[in-house]
């Protein structure tokens, strides 16, 4: 018989949600510290270390070791224990499928080699680009194409003259929005309250109306104009003092109705969330309707120019020079002294076995994610009947979910597959909290806890070092539903009546059969051999990246000027959210959103945090004396917010 000499380890990182699988010798110590974990142990045995960025993790937590050629793990006085398959062990033997849980890291076995070709690309590099509007098509020519950007751009400084002698247009201005969705608008909002007039802001992209893109996410993951987003009641991209709020807006509108019943329920539940009623959450039509009410206020249509953004550098005179598209072979470029960079989540993850498969096949029907448009599959499964293999367990899943079980109210004959790579039989804690589990879903109302926002997580956060801060998230974070009612009662009353499954398992291959229904075939949990999943079609719900590597202007940026990227891929900022590494001279670029996660604020894709983070760029531009920028003091302000009551231009 041959000794086990290796094993494979396989999780999903809690904050990036990438599939992280490797193979290491046995013994393996597992722990935060690597430090602190032995170099070698019985017969000067050495080790190999696997270090989990986690304050739940202690700083030498597992041992996974051999023992008369059986596989065995043992806890080694840690603080918050190791659970095999579900059961806090102190010391136990492991098989090939059993999952260990260490703090938020689940962790499967196996003792032997995946089946997997060895070509196959890795989480990391498996996704699909967010849709978003496209450029025109350029004119029928048969001339060539000239390059854009020109090739004065190769330098690092680039002269506004040369610029000009290029021929094609160029406009100066103080003020430069990158992205021109949610976080450049809300930045704009800004600088408009404290004082900036409408002529010295642009914003730059593809969508006329700042949710654009936002919006077409939401109605491919199945949230219409009716259903509520996950956001609170004050979080308010609109109105950055957060009153009114959402829930008293709605209340009022109610009322006005007379449905005072609707009205009263609305007030009591914020009053009284989450202890004795749910989170409020807003509809998201009523959140794009404000919106559009305070773009007009603030004049967007006057700020905002189309075209896509092709490359930023520094110029010689300490400001930065933007080069974009307008389609059609036309071509400009935007000079300004403070530069916003916005530009959301660049692409959709997409589970690397999906991706293969729709690559094979070329059949991009039966596979779909969720962030995608997949109307036809509910249209399908209400006339047709039929069942569903959905992958992922956040937010995107539950949401899934319920518009299956709407279908279900046309015809019964559908039915869910849920396939979940390992059993959540208790929630990520961080000190005495712990979040509360149900059917395997970790329940909480947001996708952070609330202090991050704006309480102590939030200032804990910001004045942690770099490698604190991933240790911190990694606690806080990972993937989360809201702990809602009705998607609790959907799931089990599902279970109960059979027509959901929750099935535990890692993925073999997915394959056609010969009717074309994609077929998976994974190996489950603690159970020698592989299971066939068969199902009419499947959804991938695993959500968002926002890596910057992953678009091609924030990888050139990079590239150019060898910026530092944080632990998680994304752009290191101060505490302002400034670049430091972009700043030139009096210039000065900030980023925001999904781009900065790892920075110094957890809920950076957030309606709040989006507004966060354009307050502290705002705030330390009015402290630099920035052109037009007015502290905005408590008299200043409350002037400021009876206009945006009376929707009178700031």
């Amino acid at each position: 018989m041959t000794t086990l000499q290796q094993v494979w380890l396989s999780w999903k990182d809690p904050l990036t949600s990438d599939i992280q699988t490797l193979a290491l010798g046995l013994p393996i110590a597992i722990g935060r510290d690597a430090n602190s974990m032995p170099t070698a142990i019985a017969n000067g045995q050495p080790v190999a270390k696997l270090t989990l960025n986690s304050s739940q993790v202690s700083r030498y937590h597992a041992l996974i070791f051999l023992q008369a050629d059986q596989l065995w793990i043992g806890d080694q006085n840690s603080s918050n224990g190791v659970f095999v398959n579900g059961q806090r062990q102190t010391q136990r033997s492991l098989k090939s499928g059993d999952v260990v849980r260490i703090g938020p890291y689940e962790i499967s076995i196996t003792t032997t080699a995946p089946n997997q070709p060895a070509t196959q690309r890795r989480s990391s590099d498996s996704f699909i680009q967010v849709p978003d509007q496209q450029l025109p098509d350029p004119p029928s020519s048969s001339s060539p194409v000239e390059t854009f950007p020109p090739a004065e751009f190769q330098a690092q400084y680039v002269s506004p003259q040369q610029l000009y002698a290029t021929g094609l247009p160029v406009e100066e201005i103080d003020y430069v929005a990158i992205g021109a969705g949610l976080g450049s608008y809300i930045w704009v909002d800004f600088l408009r309250v404290y004082g900036v007039p409408a002529q010295q802001v642009r914003a730059l992209g593809l969508e006329g109306k700042p949710y654009g893109r936002y919006q077409r996410l939401c109605l491919n993951s199945q949230i219409p104009a009716h259903e509520r987003l996950r956001s609170n009641s004050d979080s308010c991209p609109d109105n950055l003092w957060g009153w009114p709020s959402y829930a008293l807006r709605e209340a009022y509108g109610d009322f006005l109705r007379g449905h005072f019943q609707a009205a009263l329920r609305h007030l009591w539940q914020v009053f009284t969330e989450p202890i004795l009623t749910e989170t409020y959450t807003p509809r998201s039509g009523n959140v794009f309707k404000s919106i559009d009410r305070e773009a007009a206020r603030i004049g967007w249509h006057h700020i905002y120019r189309f075209g896509r953004v092709r490359a930023i550098r520094k110029t010689d005179d300490g400001r930065y020079a933007i080069a974009y598209s307008t389609g059609r072979g036309r071509h400009a470029f935007v000079i300004g002294r403070y530069v916003h960079l916005c530009t959301g989540y660049p692409v959709i993850q997409f589970l690397p076995d999906l991706q293969d498969y729709r690559e094979k096949t070329g059949d991009f029907k039966t596979v779909v994610n969720a962030y995608e448009e997949h109307d036809h599959v509910y249209s399908t499964l209400e006339r047709q009947g039929g069942t569903v293999l959905i992958r992922g367990r956040g937010i995107v899943a539950s949401r899934v979910i319920q518009r299956i079980y709407e279908a279900r109210r046309r015809n019964p004959n559908i039915s869910i597959l849920h396939l979940m790579r390992s059993p959540k039989p208790v929630g990520n804690k961080f000190g005495l909290a712990q979040r509360p589990v149900s059917n395997h879903f970790e329940l909480q109302p947001f996708n952070w806890p609330k202090a991050c926002w704006g309480g102590t997580l939030r200032e804990q956060l910001e004045n942690a070092a770099p490698r604190e801060r991933t240790n911190l998230l990694a606690d806080w974070g990972g993937t989360t539903t809201a702990d809602r009612h009705d998607w609790r009662d959907i799931i089990q009353t599902g279970l109960d009546k059979g027509w959901y499954r929750i099935v535990f398992g890692d993925v073999v291959a997915v394959e056609p059969d010969a009717q074309g229904r994609p077929v998976t075939r994974i190996r489950e949990k603690g159970i020698t051999g592989e299971l066939t999943l068969t199902a009419n079609y499947i959804i991938d719900a695993t959500g968002l990246d926002g890596k910057v590597k992953s678009t091609p202007l924030l990888n050139d940026l990079v590239t150019h000027y060898q910026l530092t990227l944080n632990a998680l891929g994304r752009f290191q900022v101060n505490n302002d959210f400034e670049m430091p590494e972009m700043r030139n001279r009096s210039g000065r670029m900030y980023a925001a959103g999904a781009i900065t996660f790892g920075g110094p604020h957890a809920a950076v894709d957030s309606f709040l945090g989006l507004q966060y983070c354009a307050l502290k760029s705002v705030e330390a531009l009015a402290q630099e004396n920035a052109s037009q920028v007015r502290p905005l003091h408590p008299l200043a302000s409350l002037s400021q917010w009876f206009k945006w009551i009376n929707n009178q231009a700031p």
